[in-house]
This record gives structure tokens, sequence and C-alpha cells, in this order.
């Protein structure tokens, strides 16, 4: 009897070594990104107020077109209050339909801090505008926020169920609960989540529009970049953050008038902001090349 194994029997259960790694597909390499290379800056203590030196020059040097910005942020401030008086329950509404115009706005303020950075003149039609080629990458990001402002929203409602068992109070209802000191465990919660919201939607958008606006990349980039600049300098940005703040509610007062200067002034300096946070190395080699 002829013991020896079949090689068909063999080759079936056992199939050549060098024929399987011939015919396995080879491993997929990603191509190597052609987006610019950059580095987060490491920001210091007087960053922050060299961003708004810088910030009150432009809006000093281009006083027309602020002047025109301002009295926009000023309707939007105007008409959120408005609302909010008469029917609180649409504020959230009119606050996501500000959040859709807000950015567009401050693109045309960046515009002109970029136009006047690159020697050109600055032009209000131009900055109206500016944001006709970025739609789809700024329309993603604003997609973005809006829903970190319902989200904000939804949780503040959930705070004011929590603490009012009674039904949601009135406007009149809202304001002193806020300003009453002995609901001091409402406002410690609300403050709470307000200020985890707050922290979350500036993270992600305090330098994402001007660097869709600079370098036209995509929204997830650009938020990307903006959370690194936050985390990689937080105790400056939480300054940057606290003197946005500060300055918003001062030019709250009286009747909001104030933001006709300071809402400009923030704007332009915003794009500082990203000036300084953002290193693009292209730009580097550009300059020694020259």
């Amino acid at each position: 009897m002829n013991l020896a194994p079949d090689s068909t029997t063999r080759n079936g259960s056992s199939p050549d070594v060098s024929t399987t790694a011939t015919s396995m597909p080879a491993p997929y390499v990603p191509p190597p990104s052609e987006a610019p290379l950059k580095e987060i800056v490491d920001l210091r203590w007087s960053d922050p107020f060299r961003w708004l030196a810088l910030g009150w020059r432009d809006l000093m040097a281009e006083k027309g077109i602020c002047i025109f910005y301002g009295v926009c942020f000023w309707l939007m401030a105007w008409l959120l209050g408005a609302v909010f008086r008469s029917k609180p329950e649409y504020a959230i509404s009119i606050a996501s339909g500000c959040l859709l115009v807000g950015p567009f706005l401050a693109m045309g303020l960046y515009e002109v801090s970029r136009r006047r950075e690159q020697g050109l003149v600055p032009d209000l039609g131009a900055s109206l505008t500016c944001w006709d080629s970025h739609l789809r990458s700024m329309g993603m990001l604003i997609l973005v926020l809006i829903v970190l402002e319902l989200l904000w929203g939804r949780a503040s409602l959930v705070v004011f169920a929590v603490f009012f068992n009674t039904g949601m109070p009135s406007t009149t209802g809202v304001i002193q609960a806020i300003f009453n000191l002995e609901n001091w465990e409402f406002l410690a919660v609300y403050l709470l989540v307000g200020g985890v919201f707050a922290g979350l939607f500036f993270a992600v958008s305090v330098v994402a529009i001007p660097m869709i606006l600079d370098r036209d990349t995509d929204a997830i980039s650009a938020a990307i970049a903006s959370l690194q600049v936050v985390f990689g300098n937080t105790a400056v940005m939480f300054l940057w953050g606290m003197l946005i703040t500060l300055l918003v509610l001062a030019a709250l007062l009286p009747w909001g008038l104030g933001l006709l200067f300071i809402g400009p002034w923030l704007g332009h300096a915003s794009w500082h902001a990203y000036r300084g946070s953002v290193r693009w190395l292209d730009e580097d080699v550009t300059m020694e090349a020259s």
C-alpha cells in the first residue's frame, strides 16, 4: 500500500505560503497631506492685551466700516432683548438666527484686518462678500455651533425644570430668579452648566472662522486647530475669554450702545488672536526666501 500523502490533498489543505502572500492586497497607505504645516504658538500673558491694542488700531483706521458692523451687532442685541422681554419662548430661535448671521459679520471684520495686514485697502463691499468662497466650510462650522447652542438651551431648560417644579417662570420670574441671591443653588448650577457650554463654544470657534477665511480650511480642521490653541494655552486663552466676556457685558450698558464700538473692536482683535496663536510654516519659508 502506498502511504505517501497525496500531493493534491496536501496542496488543498495547506496552501502555498508564497502564493498566498502575493495574492493578499497591499496595505493602504494614505497619501501625504497637502495642507500647509502649522504650529501652535506658546502664548504669553501679555498677548491678549496686544491683540486688543492691534484691534483698536484697526478700529480707528477704518471707522466708517466699523460703525456699519457695530450697528449690525447692536440691532441683533436689541432684537434678542426685545424678544426675550415679550416672548421668551422664542428667544432661543432668535439667538440661533443671530448665531447664523454673527459669524458672517465677524468674518467681514476679519477681512478688513487681513487686508490691512497685507497692505491692501479695506473695502466694505469686499468685507460683505468675503464669505462666498468659503460657504461650505462656514456652513458646516455654523451647524456645529447651532447644535451646541441648542444643547445649551436644552440644558438650561432642564435646570429651570429641576428648580421650578411649578412650571417655567415668566420673563419677570426668570430675571428675578437669576438676580435673587436666595436662589444661590440655582445660580450655581445654572452658571456651571452655562460655563461648560460657553467654554466649549469658545474653544471650538475662537480661531476657526478666521482660519477658514485665511486658509480656506475645512470646518473640522479649523475646529481642531482652535481646540489645540485653547488646550495648548489654557490659562492665556481663559484670560482672553474673560476679557471678551467683560467687554461684552460692559457694552450692554446702557441699552447695548457699547456694541457699536466694542463689537467691531473685538472682531478685529479676534483676527489678531488667530494670527498670534497659529503660525504657518510656509509663510516662514516665503519670508526667508524673500
